[in-house]
Order: structure tokens, then sequence, then C-alpha cells
């Protein structure tokens, strides 16, 4: 009875001595010294493999004392001394990165600055021609003023040309008129001065 007690205690032991030393892997970073030693185990004793450089990302798969079991980008599986490695990221690469975004926001301004150049020469180009459109509309409204004014004034003409067209037909037709009354007159004149003597003859008898 005692023994089962004893294998039943044991076995949730085992279970948590093991989860103590192996735990969920998860990323860390190289940090506090330039480089440090990959080793084929937790001793430095053990062969060096590898040596990884401040803000290297590491996977942590085991834990054991002053040791970690990690696995580097470059697929290698070692052991690191765990006062080298955080979980934090080093400034270092904090300021790469930061760096890289600046790049990358700067490249974003240089292109939209392009672009705003762009469109500033699209807008003036829209308001040059906005403006000889405009223009164009007005020398049209003038033009067709113009045209008015023309039209009008040939018509004034067409009418004055008429109205002195027929003053020189009645001015041509007066000699004609004046042909005609003259030899009338002439006779009427010499009617009325042989009237006129014969007159003055009958008083002197």
């Amino acid at each position: 009875m005692i023994k089962k007690a004893y294998q039943c205690l044991l076995i949730p032991l085992f279970w948590l001595v093991l989860f103590a030393g192996i735990s969920f892997s998860e990323d860390m970073f190289v940090a506090g010294v330039t480089e440090i030693s990959l080793r084929t185990g937790p001793n430095v004793e053990n062969k060096i493999i590898a040596m990884l450089k401040t803000g290297d990302k590491l996977e942590v798969i085991e834990h054991q004392k002053n040791w970690s079991q990690v696995k580097a980008a470059g697929g290698k599986s070692g052991w690191v001394l765990s006062r080298f490695i955080t979980p934090k990221k080093p400034d270092t690469l904090l300021y790469d990165e930061l760096k890289e975004k600046n790049q990358s926001l700067l490249s974003k301004i240089a292109q939209l600055e392009e672009a705003n150049k762009s469109l500033t020469v699209k807008i003036a180009s829209v308001v040059e021609i906005e403006a000889k459109y405009k223009k164009l509309q007005q020398d049209s409204t003038d033009f067709l003023k113009l045209d008015a004014k023309y039209n009008e004034s040939v018509r004034q003409n067409e009418a004055q040309k008429a109205i002195i067209e027929k003053l020189e037909t009645n001015v041509e037709s007066e000699p004609k008129l004046w042909f005609l009354i003259g030899p009338g007159v002439f006779i009427v004149g010499l009617f009325f001065g042989l009237s006129s003597r014969k007159k003055r003859r009958s008083s002197l008898l």
C-alpha cells in the first residue's frame, strides 16, 4: 500500500522535474557581449561548434542551470550560457530595425515628394488649360459680338446702298423728264407770246 502511494507520488514528481528542465520554445537574443560560444553540451569543456554575435536570434529549446539549449538561425543547435541571452531585443538590433524603417520611410517620403511634384505640374497644366478655355470662351463671345456688329453693318450698308441706288435712279431720270418737259414749256411760252402780240395789235387798232 505504501509502495503504491510512493509510486503515485513519484510519477507526478518525475513529470514536474521533467517540465522544470524543459520549457516551451521561446525566442531570445544574444546580448551583453560581442560574441558567445555555441557548444555541443552545457559545459565549457564541450566543443565549440559556432560563434554567435550580439543580436543573433535564438530559439530556446531547454534551460539547464546556467546553460540553455538553443537553435540558431542557421539551423545549428547547441548550448550557450544563459546569462548572455535575453528575451529583450538588444539596442543594436532595435537601432538597426529603426534605421531600416527610417530608410523605408525616407524612401516613401521621396516617392511622395516626387508624386507631389508630378501632381503640382499636372495641376498647373490643368489651370493653364482652364485659363485658355476661359479665354477661348471670352474670345468666342467677343467674336460673336463682332460678327453680329458686322452683320448689322452689312445690313445697314445694303440698306444705304439701296437708298443711294434709288436716288441715283431718280437723278438719272430727271434729265429725261426735263427733256420731255422742255419742248412743252417752249410751245406753251410761244403760244402765250403769240397771244400777247395779238392782244397788243388789237389794242393799237
